[in-house]
């Protein structure tokens, strides 16, 4: 029952409470008047988006001969003696997505595609010593009108495949893992699977980690994959990844990551983007240390996040650091409202001929999740205050709004995106710094325990830098989402 030791994937910076009590939990459960106590427990959250990977999903309690029958049980936990342990498991999504300029196009080409993602996983324990997990992906889009972007199609591919082995028993067990693997750590502000990808996000190197009831400890060193639509992915020879990530649980509810993480990235910079300061994207190393405090004091929520980041890109010495911070309540009403205040800063650059480079660079993040579902609007020289607000108005049903109000931090260095892509810039600063307004619609239908749909809707209203940067744009998006697990 303890095989395999799965990571808790810890909680994001917007977390709420889950409806609980007595109610129908899906909507299959609705129509087929099956009523439950309280919260049923499930390994796959009742939502259309899944930051955790697959590896990590607990299937354990199927250990337990009164457990919840699944017309899936048995490909999961297969017994095989008393030694080995085999799963299956896999998901399958389609996301129907209408944008309105939402590239910040000028032009106005506007954009309607489809999404597919197919992913499907084997997973062969022996004892609690080795661990063999491979994870097939094929992600494919269809009839844009817009050039698809890298994240959206990667053809017949591994997203996971490593063994981990047990190293010793330290007050909890200590595994080294070797191949290529999904990275989650802390809010996924700088390490994330990034699920909103149709290709999702992945590595390939060594990780070796401990965990026990009051401790994790991670180290690491990959390189990232690159995508290659129609080829095997290889990784990034130019890139290497490595970090320390700390995890204290002093008490229930509350948590403490203490991280340090190095990016040593050798692409070039052209001399086209060197000329115009537009040189994050290669030639660096960059060293960040942080930590982040997260945790509820019943009703109230709380998050707090530091980072620094210092070493040398394109010969200019980094000195740039980020804050995340906010506070949220879990209303006492129906529909379990609970509400986030927060505030989120990133530095920029203020001259690119002083020979310092302070623009964050914000590495591997979740983004998405956190500056707006537009995604024009990265962790780096932004001011973003926003708010969210999460309702249940059933059990099955998931609201979510979020309004967010950005401003650059230095009206001289660029406005990036959520992949950290420099969009636009005005180097005299005359173009203001108010970027604009969002706010995001989500609502999710927790069909069954298999299956859920997504439906979103996302509006930048511009301020004066966008209006005079890219005067008539009027940004939406819309989309739709079936998801399937199993």
């Amino acid at each position: 029952s303890k095989v395999p030791p799965v990571s808790a994937p810890p909680k994001p910076g917007l977390f709420s409470g889950p409806p609980s009590g007595p109610g129908y939990y899906s909507v299959w459960d609705m129509i087929t008047g099956n009523k439950k106590a309280d919260r049923p427990k499930r390994p796959y959250p009742p939502f259309a988006l899944m930051t955790t990977p697959a590896f990590d999903i607990d299937f354990s309690y199927l250990e337990n001969p009164e457990h919840e029958k699944d017309i899936f049980d048995p490909v999961k936990r297969i017994h095989m003696g008393s030694d080995w342990l085999l799963s299956f498991g896999g998901s399958f999504w389609y996301r129907y997505v209408h944008e309105t300029d939402s590239r910040l196009n000028a032009a106005g080409t506007n954009n309607d595609f489809h999404l597919i993602r197919t992913r499907v996983h084997a997973d062969l324990w022996y004892q609690d010593r080795v661990r063999l997990f491979a994870e097939f992906l094929d992600a494919r889009a269809f009839s844009p009108e817009l050039t698809p972007l890298g994240i959206e199609r990667n053809h017949t591919d591994m997203l996971n495949l490593f063994t981990d082995i047990k190293l010793a028993e330290a007050n909890g067990p200590v595994y080294v893992r070797v191949g290529r693997q999904e990275l989650l750590y802390g809010s996924q502000r700088l390490i994330s699977t990034l699920d909103w990808a149709n290709t999702r996000r992945t590595f390939q190197g060594v990780k070796t980690f401990w965990r026990n009831q009051k401790f994790d400890l991670d180290a690491f060193w990959v390189r990232p994959m690159r995508t290659e639509k129609g080829d095997f992915d290889n990784w990034d020879t130019k890139q290497n990844f490595w970090g320390l990530w700390g995890t204290i649980k002093p008490l229930p509810n509350h948590l403490v990551d203490l991280y340090y993480l190095g990016l040593d990235n050798r692409n070039s910079v052209s001399p086209v983007n060197l000329a115009a300061n537009n040189v994050l994207q290669g030639d660096s190393i960059i060293h960040t240390w942080g930590g982040r405090l997260i945790g509820n004091f019943d009703r109230i929520l709380y998050e707090l996040e530091g980072m620094y980041q210092w070493g040398e890109r394109s010969n200019l010495d980094v000195s740039a650091f980020a804050v995340a911070t906010g506070v949220g309540y879990r209303i006492p009403l129906p529909m379990n409202p609970a509400v986030w205040i927060r505030y989120d800063f990133a530095s920029g650059d203020s001259n690119p001929n002083d020979g310092k480079s302070n623009t964050f660079n914000h590495l591997f993040p979740f983004g998405h999740y956190y500056m707006g579902f537009m995604d024009r609007v990265g962790r780096q020289n932004i001011h973003d205050i926003n708010a969210q607000i999460t309702m249940n108005p059933l059990p099955w049903f998931t609201f979510i709004s979020q309004y967010h109000r950005y401003y650059l931090a230095n009206e001289r260095d660029y406005l990036y995106n959520a992949a950290g892509a420099a969009t636009m810039r005005d180097p005299t600063g005359q173009s203001g710094s108010h970027v604009g307004d969002e706010i995001d619609f989500r609502a999710n239908f927790h069909v069954s325990r298999h299956q859920d749909v997504l439906v979103g809707y996302s509006k930048l209203f511009s301020g004066d830098y966008l209006e005079t940067q890219r005067p008539g744009v009027a940004s939406d998006l819309f989309y739709v989402q079936y998801n399937f697990r199993f």
